[in-house]
C-alpha cells in the first residue's frame, strides 16, 4: 500500500513464484493518478522483486485495457504471450489476458 500525507493513494499486489515475482492488481486513486504515484509503485515493486532473488516480474492485463500496455511497456516489459479468460467470468466485451515480463 502506497500512502501519503496519511491517505492511501495506491496499493499493488506482489507473489513470489520461485525465481519470478508476480506483480498484479496496480492500483492508484483516480483522483491522484497523473502524479508518479504509479511509477513509485512500480519501483517500490521491481526493488522488491531484486530484494527477494528474483530474476524477473511478471504481470498480465486484460486486452481492453489499451491504455496500460504502454505504461507497462515504458518500465521495459514486453508481451510473452495471451491465454484465455476463465470460462466461468463474465465480461461486457470479449476479452483475454495478455502476459508480459521484464528482466530484473
Amino acid at each position: 500500500m502506497l500512502e501519503e500525507n496519511n491517505a492511501f493513494v495506491g496499493c499493488v499486489y506482489l507473489e513470489k513464484k520461485a525465481d519470478r515475482m508476480y506483480l498484479g492488481l496496480l492500483c492508484v486513486d483516480p483522483a491522484q493518478q497523473g502524479k508518479g504515484l504509479g511509477r513509485k509503485l512500480m519501483t517500490i515493486a521491481e526493488e522488491f522483486g531484486v530484494n527477494a532473488g528474483c530474476a524477473a516480474m511478471d504481470l498480465r492485463s486484460i486486452s481492453p485495457r489499451t491504455d496500460i500496455q504502454p505504461f507497462y511497456m515504458h518500465f521495459g516489459y514486453r508481451v510473452t504471450g495471451t491465454s484465455p479468460m476463465p470460462p466461468d467470468v463474465v465480461m461486457a466485451v470479449p476479452s483475454h489476458f495478455i502476459h508480459m515480463s521484464k528482466s530484473l
